[in-house]
């Protein structure tokens, strides 16, 4: 969130490619063959941008696709339908206080077992009231497919300066517990079970009070329970004020300090210590988004975040409880031009059907999201510019963001929420008075072509589009169970958006895969999807997107696929499994020790 002129190139970060094992060293060799290469292109390439330094023309290529064929996007918001009310207060206008605008992350998860999503939104407090409570909502769903607010019943209404939420099962007893990230120290909820929460941040072992964004559980080190990754952002001083051409505007990361983030283990029993720099996790950053899971393909769980204005970092784990960060070794913590963005919300996923999972951040106005590309050996290339995303993203300013196969096809799709963090015109449609309107933005839907190549996918029936507002959290779930994947968003004031997805043709067949390890999702797993020629990878990653928690499930769109030869799941212990499948548009449950061992 930092002006373009603003940019670090994150240089003033510490970086030792000296991690252990050989790994890092043959790819440092590797990579030194390059150099001389390297070196001419990028000058090239820099003296080519400052001659075209005009973000009011994006950059693309002669065939790069600006508009998707005609499409069958739709849709629909169902919010009040669904018996969410929009709250009738007018939200204030913003006193330019930096926290006032990063929050707004959102869950759907399970929270009372009875199988079905329920929606957990993450609030703050109104501009210029920073100490009043702001409880976060529970909204539980109906068997008729409404929800109810369950906030007061649940015990979820943390009052806290909400941001984000992480939800897993940390005690491995079959229910969902709560992380919520907070500015100011966060808040840990147990599962009683029956949708209600006991607040256990002491007593789960949680504490500290920095301003926290987003957080994602997972087992790191394959001792078969949940541990806890929290990415901080900032030291805040509310004192300094900033202006943008003279008028008072919020103020970008570049004027405050970084802090490091947590990593917490869990010892075996749901109580959490904190191994941060035990393990090698030392470089404090500006973090926003995250994803945890095995980037560099090797079997073992690392951590990506994405930093504010600077290099990104990818804490690589070595396999023996150590970790080294290897963001420029592999060539993900800046974007082509060598400068390092105001990275937000980030996305992980095989969007070009190589089975490997390319990586996805969305990013500050002009400066375009940037598409990491896998290749060989774990390295990674941005493609924002070749791929389509750069040309229909670059006037936005993205948050939220998530691969999904919205019209079950077979392909990875893209959406994104949107919302400014600097004052610009108003969109036309926008409602929030004349503060809020100055950041409000529709969002986007992004059309995969099958090769990792896109194009904004429109139309009037494409709701989610069309809503001009202050787009944060993003989170992805079949709410309906109907097979495809809806949408629920979370903006900086009002309830949570609903978008029922009505995309998919009937033709279109899909399956949904839950992984379970004993009682608890196997988050962290990989699952092949083997149908003829045909071959899908997908991950159980719940924790992805910005400040926000989206369903575990595994979904794939499988076309005019009607037959499924088998599927596969690479458990995060790394013992592999084959499971039969007994026809498509159907939910199964796999369950780690009855499938056949691969």
């Amino acid at each position: 969130m930092i002006d373009e002129s603003d940019h670090d190139d994150g240089s003033s970060l510490d970086y030792n490619c000296d991690g252990p094992g050989s790994r890092v060293r043959w790819l440092r060799s590797m990579i030194k063959l390059f150099v001389g290469l390297a070196v001419v292109s990028l000058a090239v390439i820099v003296v080519w941008r400052g001659f075209n330094r005009d973000n009011s023309e994006p950059r693309t290529q002669a065939d790069v696709r600006l508009e998707a064929p005609p499409s069958t996007v739709q849709f629909t918001d169902v919010t009040a339908a669904s018996g969410i009310a929009d709250r009738s207060e007018r939200w204030p206008d913003g006193t330019h206080a930096l926290p006032e605008i990063t929050g707004g992350g959102v869950a759907l998860f399970d929270a009372d077992g009875d199988g079905d999503l329920d929606i957990l939104q993450i609030c703050c407090p109104p501009p210029g009231r920073p100490d009043d409570p702001a409880p976060n909502r529970l909204y539980a769903q109906q068997a008729d497919g409404t929800f109810l607010d369950a906030t007061v019943d649940s015990g979820l209404g943390d009052p806290g300066y909400g941001q984000g939420v992480a939800i897993g099962d940390a005690d491995n007893d079959g229910d969902l517990d709560v992380y919520v990230t907070n500015f100011g120290p966060d808040a840990f909820y147990r599962n009683e079970g029956g949708g209600q929460f006991l607040e256990a941040t002491a007593e789960a072992g949680f504490s500290g009070d920095h301003w926290s964004t987003s957080a994602a559980f997972v087992d790191f080190d394959r001792d078969g329970d949940l541990d806890l990754y929290v990415v901080h952002y900032v030291e805040f001083n509310p004192a300094l004020l900033c202006e943008v051409e003279t008028s008072p505007d919020y103020c970008g990361p570049q004027n405050f300090k970084p802090v490091l983030d947590a990593l917490y283990r869990n010892d075996g029993t749901g109580t959490f210590t904190d191994v941060t720099r035990e393990v090698g996790i030392d470089a404090p950053g500006k973090g926003l988004g995250t994803v945890c899971a095995d980037v560099t393909r090797d079997g073992f769980v690392d951590f990506y975040i994405a930093n504010d204005g600077e290099a990104n970092q990818l804490w690589v784990n070595d396999g023996q409880g150590r970790f080294s960060d290897e963001a420029r070794l592999r060539g993900v913590a800046l974007n082509i031009y060598g400068e390092a963005e105001a990275s937000m919300g980030v996305a992980l996923g095989d969007v070009n059907g190589d089975a490997r999972p390319d990586l996805f951040m969305t990013h500050l106005t002009g400066e375009t999201n940037t598409l990491y590309m896998s290749m060989e050996s774990a390295l990674f290339s941005d493609h924002s510019d070749a791929s389509g995303t750069s040309a229909n993203d670059l006037r936005f300013t993205g948050f939220g963001c998530g691969f999904f196969d919205y019209d079950n096809d077979g392909d990875l799709d893209l959406a994104i929420a949107n919302g400014r963090v600097k004052r610009g015109p108003p969109v036309s449609g926008a409602n929030l008075g004349p503060f809020w309107n100055a950041y409000a933005e529709g969002n986007l839907i992004l059309e995969n072509d099958g090769r990792g190549e896109w194009a904004a996918a429109g139309g009037p029936k494409n709701a989610f589009a069309s809503q001009i507002e202050v787009g944060r959290g993003l989170a992805f779930g079949d709410f309906d169970q109907d097979g495809d994947v809806d949408l629920v968003l979370g903006n900086l004031h009002g309830p949570p958006r609903v978008f029922r997805n009505d995309s998919p043709a009937p033709e279109s067949h899909w399956l949904l895969v839950r992984a379970l390890v004993g009682k608890r999702d196997a988050i962290g797993a990989e699952v092949t999807l083997t149908a003829g020629e045909k071959r899908f990878v997908r991950l159980v990653l719940p924790g992805y997107s910005y400040a926000s928690s989206s369903d575990p499930r595994v979904h794939f769109g499988l076309g005019e696929i009607e037959r499924i030869d088998a599927v596969e799941v690479n458990w995060a212990d790394g013992s592999r499994e084959s499971f039969d499948v007994d026809g498509v548009n159907r939910q199964i449950t796999v369950q780690k020790g009855k499938g056949t061992q691969r």
